[in-house]
């Protein structure tokens, strides 16, 4: 049985290519961020990209070498991102509250990093480095007896688990988790608790 004849590629249109390369490439950004984060990599299909950013598919070729060139992409967004808010000067407590935000702000990071972990797409990231965990321990910041890489995923399940489980939520709290009551009572708390690991 033969299945249906694939579409030939088509190249950009030159009225295409005239478009501002920057908003194109925002866009597709965009759309394959929702499509990833709802899907994961091996779920999202570069047409179903294409159509929500509203360009031909073959742009995501033109600009960012294909599907994968696309999702890596994301993931030095996500770096760019986080160099903006993630300062070692700041307070433990502050510095965990600015994931927590950047988390209720834009969630698809979240669950694209939950998609990544459970489908095995992380690929060849580099060991997470402790190197500041233990700096902030020294200065008393995290009590002796506690192991900061057991901190440190403890934080990333805090920060993460309102994205990932508002089911869970919903069923404890009684509210949504993207309502401004459980913003506020969950991050007052999250304060609580890392004040708590303090020496």
């Amino acid at each position: 049985m033969q299945g249906t004849p694939k579409r030939p590629r088509r190249a950009p249109t030159p009225e295409e290519r005239k478009q501002c390369p920057e908003r194109s490439r925002r866009l597709l950004l965009e759309a394959a961020m929702d499509e990833f984060s709802e899907k994961g990599f091996a779920g999202a299909r570069v047409q179903d990209i294409a159509d929500r950013a509203g360009l031909n598919k073959q742009l995501i070729t033109y600009y960012f070498g294909g599907k994968e060139g696309l999702y890596r992409e994301l993931g030095r967004e996500w770096l760019r991102r986080e160099a903006t808010f993630n300062d070692p000067a700041v307070p433990f407590e502050e510095l965990v509250v600015r994931y927590l935000r950047e988390a209720f702000d834009d969630p698809r990071g979240i669950r694209l990093a939950s998609w990544q972990a459970l489908t095995g797409e992380v690929g060849d990231e580099p060991r997470e480095d402790l190197s500041d965990m233990r700096r902030r321990q020294a200065a008393g910041e995290l009590a002796d007896d506690l192991d900061p890489a057991a901190v440190l995923l403890m934080c990333y399940a805090m920060v993460s688990a309102p994205a990932t489980m508002p089911h869970a939520v919903r069923q404890i709290f009684g509210i949504e988790p993207d309502s401004p009551e459980f913003r506020e009572r969950w991050e007052e708390q999250l304060r609580r608790v890392v004040r708590h690991l303090a020496a």
